[in-house]
């Protein structure tokens, strides 16, 4: 009697491992690039509705739902370990565009003081940005864990919408209180608080609905 040899397991397949690898590169690297043009946006002071506002705003909110994607695609420690390393880019970032600009230039070329005037870091502001966004998202995902564990996989929104807002109110006030308290009237410092506030809470709630497009049985 032949006797037929022993029917190997089948191996699971490496296709969703793939997907969900894809996922968390995509979603990382969107992270570290959008802070990176928020910090390189916020050099331009726009002025709409009467309001002023800095051209970083329009982006930087959106990090704080991909800090929730990245929450919820791994977990509380990893979205912890990419918000410092993004203030550590962020610093990087200004002082190489600091050492940069005190070095000679080229005058065959041109003297190229546009570069020294346009990305020349202000200390005070990349303190106050690095300040603000490590406090915040921080605070983004302390309360991104509370609400994870008190309702599970249920109300994904109310994650996204709840520990967003608190932590962008604290953002921009932390920000404003040390870029510019002394340097602008309270009237007009209240005012710029108000409008970034206003404004990153608006593209909070745009922002939501991405919470959804991600798959996931990991419970962060």
């Amino acid at each position: 009697m032949i006797r037929r040899p022993p029917r190997s397991t089948p191996k699971p397949s490496s296709a969703a491992s793939d997907v969900y690898k894809r996922q968390v590169f995509i979603i990382i690297s969107t992270y570290l690039a959008l802070q990176i043009f928020s910090d390189i946006g916020s050099l331009k002071i726009l002025k709409l509705f009467s309001f002023s506002i800095d051209g970083g705003t329009f982006l930087y909110p959106f990090t704080f739902t991909l800090r929730d994607l990245i929450h919820r695609l791994t977990n509380k420690r990893t979205s912890q370990l990419i918000i410092f390393q993004s203030v550590i880019l962020n610093l990087f970032m200004a002082l190489f565009f600091f050492i940069i600009g005190i070095l000679p230039s080229d005058l065959d070329v041109g003297e190229q003081s546009e570069f020294s005037y346009v990305l020349s870091p202000v200390w005070r502001l990349v303190i106050a940005s690095s300040i603000a966004e490590l406090l915040s998202e921080l605070l983004d995902t302390e309360i991104y864990s509370m609400w994870v564990k008190k309702y599970k996989e249920k109300l994904l929104w109310g994650r996204v919408l709840f520990s967003n807002s608190l932590a962008l109110i604290l953002d921009s006030i932390v920000f404003c209180l040390i870029a510019f308290y002394g340097e602008l009237p309270n009237s007009v410092l209240l005012s710029v608080i108000f409008s970034n506030i206003l404004i990153k809470e608006i593209i909070t709630v745009i922002s939501i609905p991405s919470i959804y497009l991600i798959k996931t049985n990991k419970l962060n």
